[in-house]
């Protein structure tokens, strides 16, 4: 029997009480109940185990959000393993990195992804170990498909559900690296439970609800859609890629679904105040709205919230490291005199937080100092990284470990924490971490890129956008449009510059290092 502390558990529970209902909608491809979840996670499970998956392993899940992935992820949850979702649509050679990086035991993927996965990692000196070939997804039929036909060609015998315990590895997700590579972030069934059930305590969903599933399952936002639906036998509707960028077909969506439950980056909710005609359709379910991993521009919550009154809206903040870690319920009315962005808010109930200087010792009220998180929520560690694990984490005296989040915050006389800005050169875009460093190091693989700096501006209506400045090798520069060509097949879209500036040499410092700050002022 799994620990109550581990996710698969949550659908164990769901699939004792009610079987019969709709535990997952994938939009114009079909539905699947709490059951037949149920036997179908149990089957990749039995596959996985007899390809000799054991407790520990990691399993790459490299698939379009669908029926068919969630119930991949229950099954390597199930054989005691952690999953290791990548972007399907980011290039491959990052996709093979992160699976060759931390020795996946098995990979679950659709076959369209299978010759340029196999190439790259062949490239690294690796292999594909285990593979089970998924011919497309949707609605769950793709997943039955390709597990009978190898159950034809090598039956796997019933194996009971292993029983992970609350510190054992549940999921990585690869962030942004300031090396230039991808960083694996390790959270353990009990940082994502604890989380989970934080959530159930602050937002008392029900089992009437129906939660929107708009972030990909490589991103942290996906785990409150994921787990906390399921942990209360509510349903998932799950919002692929291209409709979540399309703010008509997505507000209809919401409607349509009747989706009482949202949770999404603020660009999302921005896009929909100013082209998704929420006018035009009723929305009597919607009763909370969730944001996270960036600014919400104010003139667009406004927005949103004079087209969507009535509703919950909740500021999420945290980092992958931490999932949500503080959060803040907006006010009913937005004062006509706000013209700041609202506060991240105060510690969520299973963590702890405080603010310290750069010595690490705690700040006063009302100073400014970086944000540091400790308790159930917080992470293992970095992949195959210790020394940067240990650069991550900030001792007390107690031997406590408090992990450094990089923000800079000020906590206000009520409590509230405001966001300052960042220590180091990560930002957030579109609610995802950029390392800068990355976008360089892929801007230098370029031929004739002699010089690459990346800057982020701020920006009124995303909150942010990248601006890369080149030196060039040649009198014949590339030209943006090939620029972006190049980055789109070395970087997450995410993660290509918005703007490119060529010059004859970047500005330096005294030391002569790249002047960011000479950039900025150009910029």
């Amino acid at each position: 029997m799994p620990n109550q502390q581990s996710l698969h558990y949550f659908l164990g529970e769901a699939v004792q009480y009610r079987p019969e209902h709709e535990a997952i909608v994938d939009p114009g491809k079909g539905t699947i109940n709490y059951d037949a979840l149920g036997v179908l996670s149990d089957r990749v499970r039995d596959r996985l185990i007899h390809f000799g998956v054991r407790r520990g392993d990691r399993v790459g899940i490299y698939l379009k959000k669908s029926i068919d992935s969630v119930a991949a992820i229950f099954g390597v949850l199930k054989a005691g393993a952690a999953y290791v979702p990548v972007d399907p649509f980011a290039p491959p050679a990052r996709n093979a990195y992160i699976l060759n990086d931390c020795s996946v035991q098995a990979v679950i993927m659709d076959s369209c992804f299978g010759a340029k996965l196999h190439a790259e990692i062949n490239h690294m000196g690796g292999r594909i170990q285990n593979p089970l070939m998924l011919d497309g997804v949707g609605g769950g039929h793709s997943l039955r498909e390709a597990l009978a036909r190898v159950e034809k060609k090598d039956p796997a015998p019933t194996a009971p559900s292993v029983a992970s315990s609350p510190d054992d590895l549940a999921y990585i997700l690869y962030t942004s690296g300031s090396t230039g590579r991808p960083k694996g972030v390790m959270l353990s069934h009990r940082n994502a439970a604890s989380f989970v059930n934080w959530c159930s305590k602050a937002f008392e969903p029900s089992q009437n609800d129906r939660f929107s599933s708009h972030a990909p399952f490589h991103f942290d936002l996906s785990i409150l859609d994921i787990y906390v639906p399921i942990k209360h036998g509510s349903t998932l509707v799950l919002i692929g890629e291209e409709l979540g960028k399309d703010p008509v077909q997505l507000a209809s969506l919401i409607s349509r679904e009747r989706i009482s439950i949202w949770y999404s980056t603020p660009s999302i909710l921005s896009l929909l105040a100013q082209y998704g005609r929420l006018e035009q359709y009723r929305y009597e379910s919607l009763r909370i709205i969730h944001f996270a991993g960036e600014v919400f521009p104010l003139k667009h919550l406004r927005a949103l919230k004079a087209l969507l009154p009535g509703r919950r809206y909740f500021n999420l903040y945290g980092p992958t490291e931490t999932n949500v870690c503080t959060y803040f319920e907006l006010p009913a009315q937005i004062p006509a005199e706000q013209s700041k962005p609202f506060p991240i808010g105060k510690s969520c109930s299973h963590v702890e937080t405080k603010v310290v200087n750069e010595d690490g010792k705690e700040v006063p009220l009302g100073e400014e100092g970086e944000l540091c998180v400790a308790g159930a929520g917080v992470m293992l560690g970095y992949w195959n990284l210790p020394e940067r694990t240990a650069r991550a984490f900030l001792g007390d005296d107690s031997g406590r470990q408090w992990y450094r989040t990089g923000d800079i915050v000020v906590q206000e006389n009520d409590g509230n924490y405001i966001i300052i800005g960042r220590r180091d050169r990560m930002v957030k875009k579109r609610g995802y971490r950029i390392e800068l460093g990355e976008v360089e190091t892929a801007l230098y693989r370029h031929p004739e890129v002699k010089e690459a700096a990346a800057i982020a501006l701020a920006h009124e209506d995303n909150g942010i956008c990248i601006k890369a400045f080149l030196s060039c090798r040649g009198v014949k520069h590339p030209s943006i449009i090939e620029l972006k060509h190049f980055c789109s097949q070395n970087l997450p879209s995410y993660m290509v510059p918005d703007f490119f500036a060529i010059r004859d040499a970047l500005p330096k410092t005294s030391t002569d290092k790249i002047d960011y700050q000479t950039l900025k002022e150009i910029a």
